[in-house]
């Protein structure tokens, strides 16, 4: 498994060896050793997610509050997407910095994201699907959104490609809004909690 720290701190990629064969290939996406040497505590899983979506789909920007937050472990099953983690900590030196990765069923390279960090993707081809696994389940009271869309961001969705949002996430609020709203997590908050885990605290 090789991995690296992406441009945003505290985001990861990892990419599992393949074993082809003829009847197909074996991989790994996630693997428990290389995750805890790269981001110092396991992965601990509460719920797994699944999507499939057509082409130009995109989903996110998506956060939630910490603590407790949610750290994300993303590959692409099947077809292909665009996978974008975005910096939404208020007081990191990267804050609203983003970095990309291209997932997709060949190479099962992997994202994770810790908790706090923003996450968009989109679907590069119909028929994509999405497993991510996730350290925190669903609580609509703590998930959020940014616009994913937002000129101020410039992510780097395709220019050949029409984006498609659900109504949620258009009409989520632009990185400067979501900011004086004080929607956003604290970099500070979000520290605290990484040593929290570090030290197999809850």
């Amino acid at each position: 498994m090789d991995v690296r720290e992406l441009s945003v701190k505290d985001s990861y990629e990892f990419v599992p060896r393949t074993f082809p064969d003829q009847r197909g290939f074996f991989s790994a996406p996630y693997q428990q050793a290389a995750f805890v040497d790269a981001v110092g505590h396991p992965l601990s899983v509460a719920q797994t997610n699944n999507t499939v979506s057509r082409r130009g789909t995109v989903r996110g920007i998506h956060f939630k509050d910490v603590p407790p937050g949610q750290g994300k472990y993303v590959y692409c099953a099947r077809g292909a997407l665009l996978d974008v983690v975005v910096d939404l900590r208020v007081g990191s030196p990267t804050f609203g910095k983003w970095d990309a990765v291209r997932l997709d069923d060949r190479s099962l390279r992997c994202v994770y994201l810790a908790e706090g960090l923003g996450h968009a993707v989109m679907s590069l081809e119909d028929d994509t699907v999405m497993t991510y696994l996730c350290s925190t389940g669903y609580d609509p009271a703590t998930e959020h959104g940014v616009d994913p869309l937002d000129p101020a961001l410039g992510l780097p969705w395709p220019s050949d490609v029409e984006p498609l949002l659900s109504e949620k996430d258009a009409a989520a609020p632009t990185l400067a809004d979501a900011l004086t709203s004080g929607l956003l997590p604290r970099y500070e908050d979000c520290v605290a909690h990484y040593e929290r885990l570090r030290k197999g605290e809850s």
